[in-house]
């Protein structure tokens, strides 16, 4: 029951965004469905939308090097809706996202079943002195680039094993931002969070400890064009070359998943019900863009200080944290005709069982409006633990509105 009235409720927005779309003059492709502004001017609100149709082959490599399981899938990858604006004043904004498909609201445990998972983003941001500004609510925290670039703007079809494996991704809390000049070019940011440690829309209250975030980012050569440092590929052509690098350390105190905000639960007989540990992240990133070319490069490293989950009598409970890292590299080159090939390398490694996996993937992009129309596809081969292990071969068209 409660599924039939969040679906009818979505229709009803959706509908209701219509009827107002067909009275209210709409913006550019790319630029919202629509914008809307109060009478007085004290409140706006940017209504949109994006959806992203996925086809995908995978295939299985035998030690023998023979293809076997072959896997094919349709997916409606993501399917969301985004409002923006300010209310009451320019330095109050928001910003809602609502995830509508499959792979948005799926994840749900007994700790988020008493909730639908739609919501994605629920942030105000307050600047409320000269360059600081204080984020409150539901939102990616400031960790590892590849994470923090939207779905909508990466350079390949989804993004690469190092984020699949240690990223921190969302969480309720927060952040404080800040930006400073060092020279009439160079530019500082500085970000701190403080979060409840266990990601996003976890409805039964703090669990454990708190999750801590501290990230700076420097940009030597000044901004890039539009934010270009936090959109994959360079669309803007910089004319002079751009340089952003960025550090992220993450202290999950007494995390109760097995990936610190991010996994499952870890139960146990103790009087809480969870193992606790401790858990640090630390992410190391960079981006350079110059005249259609461009590079990403990340780093990351956990570590946990038990990473074996134990009842209270020392016996395993079949949980754990994997301690680890892992390394990736892309590159890609923009042609005028705004087709665009990329490679991208990529490396995790766990401690302890000596697991570890390489990827290898060849993307091209065709950029029909930037990344609000394009169509991507890419293949990828890996080899784990010193053989070859699978192939995937993916294809994806992507509509923002």
């Amino acid at each position: 029951m409660n599924s039939l009235k969040n679906t009818l409720l979505v229709a009803y927005s959706l509908v209701t965004m219509s009827v107002i779309a067909q009275e209210t003059p709409s913006p550019k492709f790319g630029k919202g469905l629509f914008n809307l502004v109060g009478k007085d001017s004290t409140w706006t609100m940017k209504v949109g939308a994006r959806m992203q149709f996925l086809a995908a082959n995978s295939w299985d490599i035998t030690p023998d090097g023979n293809y076997s399981r072959p896997e094919s899938s349709f997916l409606i990858r993501r399917a969301r809706l985004k409002f923006s604006g300010f209310a009451y004043t320019p330095k109050l904004t928001y910003k809602i996202e609502l995830g509508l498909s499959n792979n948005d609201i799926g994840g749900t445990s007994e700790y988020t079943s008493n909730a639908p998972r739609y919501i994605l983003d629920a942030v105000v941001k307050w600047n409320f002195y000269k360059n600081v500004t204080l984020w409150a609510g539901q939102t990616k925290l400031p960790g590892n680039r590849e994470r923090v670039i939207s779905s909508a703007n990466l350079q390949f079809v989804d993004r690469s094993m190092l984020n699949k494996n240690f990223n921190i991704d969302r969480d309720l809390g927060l952040q404080i931002r800040h930006h400073f000049n060092l020279s009439n070019k160079f530019l500082v940011r500085d970000m701190f969070s403080i979060s409840q440690g266990e990601g996003r829309n976890v409805t039964t209250g703090n669990i454990g400890g708190h999750q801590y975030t501290a990230r700076i980012e420097l940009l030597p050569f000044g901004e890039f064009k539009g934010k270009g440092d936090y959109f994959g590929s360079d669309l803007k052509r910089e004319t002079s070359p751009k340089l952003a690098v960025g550090a992220t350390y993450n202290l999950n105190d007494k995390a109760v998943k097995s990936k610190g905000s991010q996994g499952s639960y870890m139960i146990n007989d103790s009087e809480s019900g969870f193992f606790e540990t401790n858990v640090s992240t630390v992410f190391v990133d960079a981006m350079f863009k110059y005249k259609g070319f461009s590079f990403m490069g990340e780093y990351a490293n956990r570590d946990v200080s038990e990473a074996i989950a134990v009842n209270t009598d020392g016996t395993p409970t079949g949980d754990s944290v994997s301690k680890g890292s892992s390394t990736n590299l892309q590159a890609g080159y923009l042609c005028k005709s705004n087709w665009e090939v990329a490679g991208r390398f990529t490396t995790v490694k766990y401690y302890g069982n000596d697991f570890s996996t390489d990827q290898y993937t060849l993307g091209a992009s065709k950029f029909i409006v930037g990344h609000k129309l394009k169509v991507q596809t890419d293949l990828s081969y890996e080899i784990t633990d010193g053989n070859a292990s699978g192939l995937q071969y993916r294809l994806q068209f992507d509509i923002h509105f």
